[in-house]
C-alpha cells in the first residue's frame, strides 16, 4: 500500500499532531468532558431541590461538542474555537472535507491519531471529530489559545504542504537497484557521446 501514491486530501490525515503536544490537549480536553446521564440527573436533581430561584442563577455546564453534523453546523456558524479530527476514521470520507472546510471559515484545526481517543472523551467508543466553543475561565483560555496558535501553525497555514503533497511512492529495493543501473547506463552513454 506505501506504493501507491497517495492523493494529497488524503495523505494530510498521515500528518497528525506530534505526541507531546497532543498529550497536553488530550490532558486539556479532560477537564471538559460531557457529563453522563447519571451526573446529568444529578445536577437537573440538585437544582429541583433548591427551587426557582437556583434555576436562574446556575447554567449548564461548558464541555466540548462531538458528532460529525453537529461539528459541521459549529463550524459553519463559526462558533467551534478548535476542531480536532481523528486520522483513522473509516471510511475517510466521513472527514475528508472537513479540513478544507475548516480553512473556508477559518476555523482551526487538528489532526490527531486515535478515534478511540476522541471517544474515551465523550463517552462513546469512537468519534470522528470533536469541537471546543466555550471554556470556564481565563487560564484555560491561555491554554486554548496556545492550541489554536499551533493549529494555525501547524494545519491552517500550511496548505501547500499538506494538502499538495501526494503520499506513498516509496518502492522497494529491487526497484532503486534497477533505476541505479539504468541512471549507470545513461552515464556511460553521455561519455561515449563526448569521446566522439
Amino acid at each position: 500500500m506505501k506504493r501507491l501514491k497517495v492523493p494529497g486530501v488524503i495523505n494530510q490525515f498521515n500528518k497528525a499532531l506530534d505526541k507531546h503536544t497532543a498529550a497536553t490537549l488530550f490532558t486539556f480536553l479532560e477537564k471538559y468532558k460531557p457529563e453522563t446521564r447519571k451526573e446529568k440527573k444529578e445536577r437537573l436533581l440538585a437544582l429541583v431541590a433548591k427551587g426557582a430561584e437556583a434555576e436562574v442563577q446556575s447554567k449548564k455546564p461548558k464541555f466540548i461538542k462531538a458528532g460529525i453534523k453537529h461539528v459541521t453546523s459549529l463550524i459553519e456558524r463559526k462558533q467551534a474555537k478548535l476542531v480536532i479530527i481523528a486520522h483513522d476514521v473509516e471510511p475517510i470520507e466521513i472527514v475528508l472535507w472537513l479540513p478544507t472546510l475548516c480553512r473556508k471559515r477559518g476555523v482551526p484545526y487538528v489532526i490527531v491519531k486515535g478515534k478511540a481517543r476522541l471517544g474515551k472523551l465523550v463517552h462513546k467508543k469512537t468519534a470522528s471529530c470533536i469541537a471546543v466553543t466555550d471554556i470556564d475561565n481565563q487560564k484555560d483560555g491561555h491554554d486554548l489559545q496556545i492550541y489554536v496558535d499551533k493549529a494555525l501553525d501547524q494545519f491552517n497555514n500550511k496548505l501547500t504542504d499538506t494538502m499538495r503533497t501526494p503520499g506513498g511512492g516509496i518502492m522497494g529495493s529491487k526497484h532503486y537497484a534497477k533505476k541505479k543501473k539504468e541512471e549507470k547506463r545513461r552515464k556511460l552513454e553521455q561519455r561515449k557521446k563526448k569521446a566522439k
